[in-house]
């Protein structure tokens, strides 16, 4: 049999590829080496926000009392809080990433190692599949740094975090990108000591700089530790403690914990698969694509973190529809550089297009910012969550980014972001009702500022009140 496609990889992109094809009526195969659902439900998105949910609920016990309420301190047992997570991902494992369900789509689930073996064909455990494409989606994992004593003492990452039968009880995290941080806060939340140990000279540096001060304020008076500008050096064990060992400007520092966490960033999954034995170009962030999705083999695309274009699970999916598109449509449809991405902290930290200093650089004096405190949302005040801000940036006249700390940034940013892709102007979101009192008030309250500005220009046209004598 010659199928139409083989996708390579049953994760968030090859899912929605492979029901994408099957729906149009072609034949194909997916091939899994592990379990179907990939980084998103085995090691990233669900477990994580399923962690962060539990850590939310104890923290809101502790602070009842901003609330009017008795404040508690939580009896918080991990082994439970883990074995919570483990259930939400066999609920989503046994339903909508069943095998059997992408099955009864008519594809063909592979359970194997998939090697390239030429253009058209990509073998699994000794059975050659034939296909006119193939879809590379087999994601990343997690990059281990190169620290003295790191592999001899053992560390956690992402894979492993949610399979441990023990919590610890104290952490040392190596990073500060959004895994980095989400982990730091949950953890710290469930009573779990944490040492977060960043390299830069401060935490999600590709989001908005002022609105990461206010994360990092955040998480510093929730108990967690955040030292930046750190050199790891090396690593070793003391009893049942290991010890992480590094500089800082101010010095030689040491950190303490029973267990270590590495966040520290993410490297293609691209080794095993042969890829260039059939002349599949690959560079340092993966798969190199052009802007079909397509690699230097015309038979063969990539879609996901595999390709390194944008490492979330949207992005994954969005790729992959569009590569299959690409692959059976006539024309070309060109994946879009305008992303939104979140990291789901309390308050999360959204972000999309441009932050200020990217729009001042790209367009000059012609940057406009607006700002917005939380303070001044009833929303916010009634619902006891006032930290936070929105920054709306726009380059003459259009918008162009918008970043946001506060709850639900995660919902509140898709507004911003299909005004960039519409390429509208601030003010012509104020010409939307919204309703009150949400969140979403707080950009419709700058909106409406740049309206009101926009108006007062045209003030000699107001209309007199010309009475008759």
């Amino acid at each position: 049999m010659r199928y139409d496609l083989v996708v390579v990889g049953m994760g968030s992109g090859g899912l929605v590829a492979a029901e994408f094809a099957a729906s149009l009526g072609l034949r194909v195969a997916a091939v899994e080496r592990d379990r179907v659902g990939g980084d998103c439900l085995w090691t990233g998105c669900v477990p994580s926000k399923t962690l962060l949910a539990s850590a939310k609920a104890a923290h809101h016990l502790r602070t009842a009392d901003r609330f009017g309420l008795t404040a508690v301190d939580p009896a918080v047992n991990l082994a439970r809080v883990w074995e919570r997570v483990r259930s939400v991902q066999q609920g989503i494992a046994s339903s909508d990433d069943d095998p059997a369900r992408y099955q009864a789509m008519g594809i063909d689930v592979v359970f194997g190692e998939a090697t390239m073996v030429g253009p058209h064909a990509v073998r699994v455990d000794g059975r050659t599949l034939a296909t006119r494409f193939v879809l590379l989606c087999t994601g990343s994992r997690p990059a281990v740094p190169p620290v003295v004593g790191l592999p001899e003492a053992g560390f956690l990452t992402s894979e492993t975090l949610f399979t441990v039968k023990e919590p610890p009880r104290s952490c040392v995290i190596i990073g500060g990108g959004p895994i980095a941080v989400e982990m730091a806060q949950a953890l710290a939340r469930l009573g779990v000591r944490v040492h977060l140990l960043q390299k830069g000279d401060r935490i999600l540096p590709r989001d908005e700089p002022e609105l990461t001060e206010l994360l990092t304020d955040t998480l510093r008076a929730e108990g967690v530790d955040i030292d930046l500008g750190v050199a790891t050096d090396r690593v070793h064990v003391n009893g049942r403690s290991k010890i992480v060992e590094g500089r800082q400007e101010r010095g030689q520092r040491r950190w303490e914990g029973e267990q270590i966490l590495v966040a520290a960033g993410r490297e293609p999954t691209i080794d095993g698969l042969g890829l260039d034995e059939v002349g599949v170009a690959t560079g340092p962030r993966g798969v190199t694509v052009d802007d079909r999705l397509r690699t230097s083999v015309p038979s063969i695309y990539a879609a996901g973190d595999v390709a390194g274009r944008f490492l979330f699970t949207h992005s994954a999916g969005y790729e992959a529809v569009l590569a299959v598109r690409n692959m059976f449509f006539p024309g070309t449809s060109k994946p879009t550089g305008l992303v939104p991405w979140c990291t789901f902290t309390d308050p999360e930290l959204a972000h999309v297009g441009l932050t200020v200093a990217q729009a001042r650089e790209r367009h000059g004096d012609d940057v406009e910012v607006s700002r917005a405190d939380l303070s001044h949302s009833d929303r916010a005040r009634a619902d006891g969550a006032t930290v936070g801000r929105v920054v709306l940036v726009a380059a003459k006249g259009r918008l162009v980014g918008a970043h946001i700390l506060s709850p639900a940034a995660g919902e509140v940013i898709h507004e911003p972001a299909l005004a960039i892709h519409r390429k509208m102007r601030l003010r012509d979101l104020a010409g939307l009702i919204h309703v009150y009192p949400t969140l979403t008030t707080t950009t419709n309250l700058l909106a409406a500022d740049a309206a009101y500005a926009n108006a007062r220009r045209f003030g000699w046209l107001i209309r007199s009140d010309k009475r008759r004598r």
